[in-house]
């Protein structure tokens, strides 16, 4: 049996073997192998049947391989589009049925309070129209959860639901559980010997939970905010001395309750250092040692500050830059000694590379046109690559406040001796309205609002229309400048304004003015420009009570016609024109009437401004000087329009027009008539109060000082009737008394303090202050606010 069992085995393998030889025409091929005739498409509703059949790989008079059938489907999957795909054959017929994935037709949110709509709405993948996947709604899960663990909810849930419509549409509802949100409850650190705890929470960002601090958004867990802490820690250990600190780690741990985290920073502060030397090596440079050692920051025996090591070689380079050496590379050379906790410093200047602008690249600039940057640069290709130039540039756009962030980056040209120059802008609002307000014991308030777009267009146009008002003054001015006008460095503008104001109260008197002035100008050099200025101007002096005004403004009663030209220098090297801390700004301004109308003087005033950091740039000390004198021509006195009225934001302490000459009419009031002379000073500081860097919260100390004289009004009206105005003159009699003028350059003295705030609103101020020196018929005025907001 077993034999024959072998043997049969053996008779099989053999036929198998010899099969394909006895029968050559006999082909054996898998069914899918068989030629496709045709190729139909099914279950698409929306979708193009070519479109489907451009995704397979078979095609009419193709083999139909098993291999072929799997690419088509994994093709067809991987579009998106389709929540089922097969592909089968009815004959030589391929049929490719399809299950298209639904049309989303809304997304929705629930349940959300902590975080708008809008802004996750911007986070998820899937939008209307789009076509729905499970993988898109998974990915959306998980993007808005992390919008959550941003804003602080690290217990959010979110659960999507899909409602099913007809057609083969759905809506996506987010239903999201915020849960409470997760603060930072305690904040430790370990390796800190040189600083307390305290000290170094004041340095970084995130904050402990408190109560009381409602607006705070920095007590929540962020782990980029921790990085960035991380950097804080270690700059402030580099500018105390810490030449070898490290910050190991930043951990943050959940607290088992889950309702808060504890973040511990971990450092290594290693030794303190002073410095033991200070040196600058020029090499065989030719270059003034005497000025390079000015520009050093860093002081032997000072505790070693790495900020000033950076500062150092920037005002080092500059220097060497201004002296000829265009190309100069500074290199600090910083020897330690541990075992003393002393270092040595030396700036080594060398020659570096000769290079070239091979092109400028603008990056950044989605609004304002490349132009608008290009003619502040005064760079161009195939100029030497002077970082003396580069600075200027910076400052240049700096001024022009249009961007939140300039950077200025080098890279690799063509060639070694070639530098591509890209500079990075980041732009910030450049609309703005901005209103104030202020209030006298009087209750009397004002205020005032502008609104204002300095780059129109994208193009560097200023467009401002300011309009104030209050129960007393009115005023409406439309302003366009085009600081490049027809593409020349010169700019061009006008100015439309009216005005209306009800000086009942103050002076007895109404006024009104309506005009307009044309404007050009030019800059004399990289610190020096000069602006002219025409205008021409109808103004009148009415509804005046001459029962209560005082002789001087019952004068100035009707019309008049002002044409002047003005012209103003300016001299300007501040280290930062928006938000300067170093440097001097000068203005002087002439201003002449007389060219036609009927109002003839000259006007000269000089203005200054000098910025000084008294520590680092954190306290900065401002003295302001301003001086005028009005000259009237042709033996005229001069017209109350034209005479100097200050007060309020120009002399602190005092009300709008509340310093200087006055005189009493006949009601015992007295009416605020100006002077011919003013000089007023300021002193100011601005310090930080102790609250975080990024709140941009600064307090202030100030005083103002100075006098305002010489209305040209007689001191004592006396003996020539009652003080009534007719047929042009003013006799006076037995009551003179009550036409006494209030006018002497006695000395005045303000003393105040204030919070200055950089708010998402703008630049919010409210200041007190306190006359110490005054006349007694000057009106004074505690508290001022104001406030801005960009748009």
């Amino acid at each position: 049996m077993r034999y024959k069992f072998v043997f049969v085995a053996f008779l099989a393998f053999l036929l198998s073997v010899l099969a394909p030889v006895a029968a050559p025409g006999v082909a054996v091929t898998p069914a899918y192998a068989e030629v496709v005739t045709a190729i139909v498409v099914e279950g698409n509703q929306r979708i193009e049947s070519d479109t489907i059949l451009s995704y397979v790989q078979v095609s009419r008079g193709q083999n139909a391989t098993p291999e072929k059938i799997d690419e088509s489907v994994k093709a067809l999957f991987q579009t998106g589009l389709f929540s089922d795909v097969q592909i089968t054959r009815r004959g030589n017929t391929l049929v490719v049925k399809v299950d298209e994935n639904p049309m989303v037709n809304e997304v929705n949110f629930e349940g959300n309070r902590a975080v708008k709509d809008a802004d996750l709405a911007k986070e998820v993948e899937l939008r209307e129209r789009m076509m729905f996947t499970r993988a898109k709604v998974l990915s959306d899960v998980n993007r808005i959860i992390a919008v959550y663990r941003r804003a602080g909810y690290y217990s959010v849930k979110v659960s999507p639901k899909i409602i099913r419509l007809p057609e083969n549409r759905v809506n996506v509802v987010y239903e999201i559980n915020e849960g409470g949100e997760t603060k930072v409850r305690q904040i430790n650190f370990v390796g800190n010997n040189a600083f307390s705890a305290s000290a170094l929470k004041g340095v970084i960002g995130t904050q402990e939970y408190s109560w009381w601090r409602f607006f705070n958004r920095n007590d929540t867990y962020d782990s980029d905010r921790l990085e960035y802490d991380k950097e804080l820690l270690r700059r402030y250990y580099l500018r105390n001395g810490f030449a070898d600190v490290q910050v190991i780690s930043a951990e943050a741990v959940l607290t088992p309750s889950g309702d808060g985290f504890i973040i511990t920073f971990t450092i290594d502060e290693g030794p303190r250092y002073t410095v033991a030397d200070v040196a600058v090596n020029v090499g065989d440079a030719q270059l003034d040692s005497k000025d390079l050692i000015a520009n050093v920051k860093t002081g032997v025996g000072d505790y070693f500050d790495a900020t000033k090591v950076d500062k150092t070689v920037e005002q080092l380079t500059l220097e060497a830059a201004r002296q000829g050496f265009v190309f100069a590379r500074v290199n600090p050379d910083i020897a330690r000694d541990p075992g003393n906790k002393s270092l040595n410093i030396t700036y080594n200047i060398v020659e570096g590379p000769r290079t070239y602008i091979e092109r400028i690249d603008i990056v950044g600039n989605y609004r304002t046109e490349d132009e608008v940057i290009r003619r502040e640069l005064n760079l161009f290709e195939g100029d030497a690559f002077n970082r003396v130039v580069i600075e200027r540039a910076r400052r240049r756009l700096t001024a022009l406040d249009y961007f939140e962030k300039i950077d200025f980056q080098e890279s690799e040209g063509s060639a070694p001796d070639r530098v591509v120059l890209t500079v990075v802008v980041q732009e910030k609002s450049t609309g703005s309205v901005n209103f104030s307000i202020g209030y006298a014991r009087q209750e009397r308030i004002v205020g005032s609002i502008s609104l204002q777009e300095r780059n129109f267009l994208g193009k560097g146009y200023d467009v401002k229309v300011n309009i104030s008002g209050s129960w007393y003054r009115q005023n409406v001015t439309l302003s366009f400048t085009d600081p490049y006008f027809m593409g020349l460095p010169v700019s061009a503008g006008f100015d439309v304004f009216a005005t209306n104001v009800n000086n009942q109260q103050e002076s007895n008197y109404n006024s009104q003015m309506l005009g307009f002035a044309l404007r050009t100008g030019f800059r004399i050099d990289e610190y020096s420009g000069i602006n002219f200025r025409y205008g021409l101007s109808w103004r009148d002096v009415n509804q005046i009570s001459k029962s209560q005004a005082s002789p001087a403004v019952i004068e100035s009663q009707g019309e008049s016609t002002k044409s002047a030209v003005q012209a103003t220098y300016t001299w300007d090297n501040l280290d930062n024109p928006v938000r300067p801390t170093n440097g001097f700004r000068g203005q002087l301004e002439g201003e002449i009437a007389g060219l036609g109308g009927d109002v003839d003087y000259g006007k000269l005033e000089a203005h200054g401004w000098y910025f000084l950091p008294v520590y680092e740039d954190a306290v900065v000390l401002k003295i302001e000087a301003n001086a005028g004198q009005l000259l009237p021509f042709n033996g005229d006195n001069a017209r109350l329009q034209d005479r100097f009225f200050k007060g309020g934001d120009t002399f602190r302490g005092f009300q709008p027009a509340g310093v200087g000459p006055r005189q009493r009419g006949n009601s015992g009031s007295t009416d605020a008539v100006g002077g011919k002379t003013y000089a007023i000073g300021t002193l100011e500081m601005t310090f930080p109060i102790g609250l975080p860097e990024q709140w941009g919260i600064l307090g202030e100390a100030f005083t103002d000082f100075g006098t305002v004289f010489d209305s040209g009004v007689d001191t004592v009206l006396a003996g020539q009737g009652d003080c009534s105005y007719g047929n042009n003159s003013l006799p006076l009699g037995p009551n003179a008394s009550n036409c006494t003028s209030y006018d002497s350059a006695a000395f005045r003295l303000s003393v105040g303090t204030g919070v200055i705030w950089s708010s998402p609103f703008g630049p919010l101020r409210f200041e007190a202050a306190y006359p110490l020196l005054k006349a007694d018929s000057d009106k004074t005025e505690y508290f001022r606010f104001s406030v801005g907001t960009a748009f």
